[in-house]
């Protein structure tokens, strides 16, 4: 039986269904690519603290939220809530930082 000659509820649970496995997808993407920017922020961080310089760069920092706002708009997404998820990351790079300069 072809999704046209379901009921619209079986239709339905087929397609959010293939939403929801397209999610879990994207989700996976979404952590394994966090998990590749912290290792290289790691580096950064230890970098940094060998060689004494501050654990953030606004000026940097500010280029990268413009960045992403751009880049927002590009892909369709609330910039604002692209520029809170970085300004999130930015913040949890800079403790990270912090920590190998103890």
């Amino acid at each position: 039986m072809t999704t046209e000659t379901q009921d619209p509820v079986a239709r339905a649970a087929a397609l959010l269904k293939g939403h929801r496995e397209s999610i879990d997808r994207l989700d996976a993407i979404l952590v394994y690519t966090l998990g590749e920017r912290f290792k290289h922020t790691q580096a950064v961080g230890q970098l940094k603290a060998e060689h004494d310089l501050p654990p953030s760069d606004p000026t940097r920092e500010t280029a990268q939220i413009a960045r992403l706002e751009d880049l927002a708009e590009q892909a369709d997404l609330d910039p604002d809530f692209a520029k809170a998820f970085l300004n999130f990351i930015i913040q949890e790079v800079i403790r990270h930082h912090k920590k190998h300069q103890e």
